[in-house]
Order: C-alpha cells, then structure tokens, then sequence
C-alpha cells in the first residue's frame, strides 16, 4: 500500500465523521430523505415496501459530482 491510498482512507474516514456529526447535531435536517416524490411505498395489512428511487437517484448525481470535483483538483 503506498502513501496516495492511506491518503484517500484518512479522507474517506473524516469524510464518514463529518457526515455523522451533521446527522447527529442536526437530526430534523434530513426527514426530506428518503421521502420524495417518485419514492415508491406500498404499505398493506402485513407488508410494507419502499423503494426510494428518486432519492437513490439524486443521491447517485450529487455524489457523482463531488468525486468528479475531487478527480480534478
């Protein structure tokens, strides 16, 4: 392993920090997630699905863009 992926790991850890203190300071930020229009949710008697595809779908498109802005710098 060299230097340029312990590099990338220490990122991706204070990346995984940063994220959880922003959830766990500003719980009521986030209640819009997983909860858009186009999020399919079937709730019957004894069964519930949710498939959260506009959701999965713009989380995908914002991550896109911040690893493609870190490809670059």
């Amino acid at each position: 392993m060299n230097q340029q992926a312990g590099k990338y790991i220490i990122f991706f850890g204070a990346a995984i920090i940063a994220i959880g203190l922003i959830i766990y300071l500003f719980p009521n930020a986030f209640k819009w997630f997983g909860h858009l229009p186009g999020d399919i949710r079937i709730e019957k008697q004894n069964f519930k699905v949710y498939f959260p595809i506009v959701t999965m779908i713009l989380l995908s498109l914002l991550l896109t863009l911040i690893l493609n802005l870190f490809k670059r710098l």
